[in-house]
């Protein structure tokens, strides 16, 4: 209980002050004229005045707060390093039990360990501590409390930035003989032109008792294959060249064999990320017999930027002679020995437009082309009727790599194009605008060539459910035969048209191995907080997947199809590095969080990050676990005013008086018989000592 003395006026202050001044003369007159009882006749006026003053006497009931410790327990990636996980757990429970042996503690238990925003590639504790406390007043703030590596990355300033008074303690888990090994970026491109060789700049750090120095080996892998290997001393930084080889991301994990006795291996290894750009995509187009398309492929490729196109229109054999002018015969001879046998590795992609042999290229050229396909180039073949006649392309040493056989003969017939069940699920056809309409919502086409198909996939059909389009993969290239020859009715929007400009720079781009198109894939990729596994197959089902996070953990993921011929797989990313998710044959890898996280710069344990703050508050910052691993918990101690928090074996925390009012009790002094009392005794004493 609280006892004060208030006033509650029954006039104003200003008539108060008033009559309070004019008391004071008329008592001061009375004493300087020497009056019979003027100490009398002062007090009774005094006495008026407080009885207009209103005082009254009031009692607080007061029910005492008690007083809040925050608990902050780091849980983030480099706490589960040697036993840190265990060494917190058992200290938060001891803790806990000294804490609540104490009478007037209110314990607030907060678990942080990742930041967000700009602290999400480290720890951030102090934002978790001002979460906790949000809510409770710093005059009943007794203390923070956190138990962790020391290795904070969101600290602030000084200690008025915390927002209490009130001690700070850190509680430091790990060892002081600590040792680890670190691989760091320094220098790494993020675009190249596929097949040019770039330059990685790496640091390799040793941190903690030094030991006799040897050259570290540095595993270079892309894609997950080893592709070259380097040594460097630690301390050093080393220059690591990569090759690019493919368009889309080239993915280089570079890894450092382990240090003895290390804290951990997750930052021995560094993922790169370059994205390959192909300069330009070398296209080599060929026509022969003159039609109505002709300029289809050409206006498409021409329309490309990024496509190199060599154009050349066969109209007839050198050795013809029919008496055209000169000035109307082609000003340059078709160099056949250049195109393919001297430069023919140089493209990415040969077309033959309704080509048939007339004598032009000789037969050792097909064979060059098959052995072009065969070592990792791509052809196709826009066929018309010349495709079933005696001067096929077929009819050359290229049909061994040709997925389609011509059987002579030709369909004409109105028919529109179908996307067949395999064609459903790649991506060259997958998704075609208007193709899932039944029938396609394209135009009709007059002209098919039958043909039989082996070790191919069929993606559309035409007359009479014939093969129309033909994809085929030999050795290390791929080669493509469309079936006809009408696909410029699409582009003409003869009754609509159709999607040729989809169709054709999806079916050049899968011939020239886009990623993006492969129609056997495995992709991993980061999403906010998700790591998100696509598999794409024209296979009618996947089996399960293995996710394998950055600590060492597996998952098992089992994907849904999203699309046909898509399966994919969402699941929280709580860790910064490397993931890699595997299907039994293929491997995909994605990193999650900066190229050095701030998490993995240092994992070693320290006191020093958290020393100099704790003691300004009066507060310590000690380790809880010796060489052996054996916890030393502080005792824990109340204080109600001290400048220092801490001792040899204790930590203090501060007892608070905040309490809460429950009610107020008043007593008037000049009210009722007390009050009519006092002032009727005063004017009777006066009366009294006048009468004398």
């Amino acid at each position: 209980m609280i006892w004060s003395l208030s006033f509650d006026p029954l006039v104003p202050v200003w008539a108060l002050a008033l009559a309070g001044a004019f008391a004071a003369v008329l008592a001061a007159a009375a004493m300087l004229m020497r009056l019979p009882a003027w100490p009398l006749r002062g007090l009774a006026m005094a006495l008026v005045v407080i009885a207009l003053a209103g005082p009254a006497i009031e009692r607080e009931d007061r029910e005492p707060l008690t007083s809040v410790v925050s608990i902050v327990v780091d849980e983030s990636q480099s706490q589960r390093l040697d036993g840190r996980d265990a060494t917190t757990a058992a200290a938060l429970e001891a803790l806990e039990d000294r804490i609540s042996a104490l009478p007037g503690y209110e314990i607030r238990v907060t678990r942080a360990g990742r930041g967000e925003g700009a602290a999400a590639d480290g720890t951030a504790l102090f934002s978790a501590l001002s979460d906790s406390l949000s809510d409770v007043p710093p005059e009943r703030i007794g203390g923070a409390v956190m138990i962790t590596d020391g290795q904070v990355h969101d600290i602030p300033e000084k200690a008025a930035d915390l927002g209490f008074q009130a001690p700070l303690h850190a509680l430091i888990t790990g060892r002081e003989d600590e040792v680890d090994r670190r691989l760091a970026i320094a220098r790494a491109p993020k675009f190249a032109l596929v097949g040019s060789e770039q330059v990685v700049t790496l640091q390799l750090q040793d941190r903690g008792p030094a030991e006799a120095q040897t050259r570290v080996r540095i595993v270079v892998r892309r894609d997950g294959e080893i592709v070259s290997e380097q040594r460097a001393l630690p301390g050093s930084t080393v220059d690591i060249p990569i090759e690019i080889a493919h368009g889309g991301d080239n993915i280089f994990e570079l890894t450092a064999d382990p240090l003895a006795g290390e804290l951990t291996e997750l930052n021995n290894r560094v993922v790169v990320t370059v994205e390959g750009i192909r300069e330009n995509l070398r296209v080599l187009l060929v026509s022969g017999s003159p039609h109505a398309g002709e300029r289809t492929w050409r206006n498409l490729l021409k329309s490309d930027a990024s496509v190199d196109l060599v154009h050349f229109t066969i109209l007839r054999p050198p050795n013809k002679q029919d008496g055209t002018p000169i000035n109307e015969l082609s000003l340059i001879a078709f160099p056949t020995r250049e195109l393919f046998s001297v430069k023919i590795d140089e493209f990415d992609l040969i077309i033959f437009d309704r080509y048939v042999r007339r004598g032009v290229l000789p037969l050792l050229y097909f064979d060059n082309i098959a052995r072009y396909v065969r070592d990792g180039g791509a052809v196709l073949v826009a066929s018309g009727p010349d495709y079933a006649d005696g001067g096929s392309i077929y009819r050359t040493p290229l049909s061994p790599v040709l997925p389609a056989e011509p059987t002579g003969v030709v369909y004409e017939e109105p028919f529109r194009a179908e996307i067949s069940e395999t064609g459903t699920r790649h991506p060259v056809t997958r998704d075609l605008p208007g193709g899932g309409a039944t029938p396609p919502d394209w135009s009709r086409w007059f002209r098919l060539v039958e043909a039989n198909v082996a070790n191919a996939e069929t993606l559309m059909n035409g007359a009479n459910d014939k093969p129309l389009l033909v994809l085929g993969r030999e050795g290390e290239g791929r080669v493509a035969v469309l079936l006809s020859d009408h696909v410029w009715l699409w582009a003409r929007g003869y009754e609509g048209g159709g999607p040729h400009v989809a169709l054709l720079r999806r079916l050049a781009h899968w011939l020239m191995k886009e990623p993006d198109l492969e129609e056997e894939a495995l992709r991993l990729s980061s999403r906010g907080a998700e790591v998100v596994a696509e598999r794409q197959t024209i296979g009618e089902s996947v089996g399960d997947l293995v996710l394998t996070l950055p600590g060492g953990e597996t998952r098992t993921l089992t994907p849904t199809e999203v699309a046909p011929g898509l399966w994919r797989a969402n699941t929280p990313a709580p860790d910064l590095g490397l993931y890699t998710v595997d299907d039994g044959t293929r491997k995909a890898l994605v990193h999650v969080g900066p190229p050095n996280p701030r998490e993995f710069t240092d994992v070693l344990s320290t006191t020093a990050t958290l020393a100099s703050l704790s003691a300004e508050t009066g507060g310590a910052t000690r380790r809880i676990a010796d060489a052996g691993g054996e916890l030393l918990m502080p005792r824990v101690v109340p204080l109600r005013r001290a400048t220092a928090f801490a001792g040899d074996g204790w930590i203090g925390l501060q007892s608070t008086n905040a309490s809460v009012l429950k009610g107020v009790d008043r007593y008037p002094l000049f009210q009722g018989l007390l009050g009519l009392a006092l002032l009727l005794g005063a004017v009777s004493l006066l009366w009294y000592r006048e009468g004398r």
